[in-house]
């Protein structure tokens, strides 16, 4: 099994859906659903997160593509959008950092844009 991304017109995300598996090279399956829906198709790997394999394969397109997020055609990657204006884009995961690294204690924290910093949630 395999899943494909739709693209809109600025390489968006519109669809992911399942279809024919990556082994079957019987078609060019990127090709023939962009055929079928008349609208660009790439193949994306469940499995791929911030440029890494979950099951130690290899990476595909560096993040599994979910709706909302851009195919960039020059780094063969999918990207989510920018969450917030202070954070840094990652060229190697293809990911967004928050300019402060998240504290890693037992407590839960959210990102505060007007402080750019980490705020504890209380509990």
């Amino acid at each position: 099994m395999a899943y494909y991304a739709f693209l809109d017109s600025n390489n968006i995300v519109t669809e992911v859906i399942t279809g024919k598996d990556e082994t079957d090279t019987s078609y060019d399956w990127e090709e023939w659903y962009g055929n079928f829906r008349g609208q660009p198709c790439k193949r994306t790997s469940y499995n791929t997160y911030a440029n890494t394999h979950r099951l130690d394969g290899i990476p595909f397109r560096k993040n599994f593509a979910r709706i909302g997020f851009t195919y960039d055609a020059s780094r063969d990657a999918f990207i989510p959008p920018k969450p917030f204006a202070s954070w840094i884009f990652n060229e190697s995961t293809c990911l967004w950092d928050a300019p402060v690294a998240r504290p890693t204690d037992e407590n839960l924290y959210y990102w505060d844009e007007d402080t750019t910093s980490w705020v504890v949630i209380p509990t």
